[in-house]
């Protein structure tokens, strides 16, 4: 989902893609901002760029 997200991706493409609801896929963005302890998804991809995981 970061991927997705640093790519610019809404919530309804990746959801298409991988043929999940949307709801899950904000789910798993939310998650994901809470395990980095950031705000928002472009914080979370910028720790993601910056700990070399995208």
């Amino acid at each position: 989902m970061l991927r997705a997200a640093a790519d610019g991706a809404t919530n309804a493409e990746p959801a298409e893609t991988l043929h999940l609801s949307q709801g899950t896929v904000r789910s798993y963005l939310s998650t994901a901002i809470q395990k980095l302890s950031v705000r928002n998804r472009r914080e979370a991809v910028r720790t993601a760029r910056e700990k070399g995981w995208l």
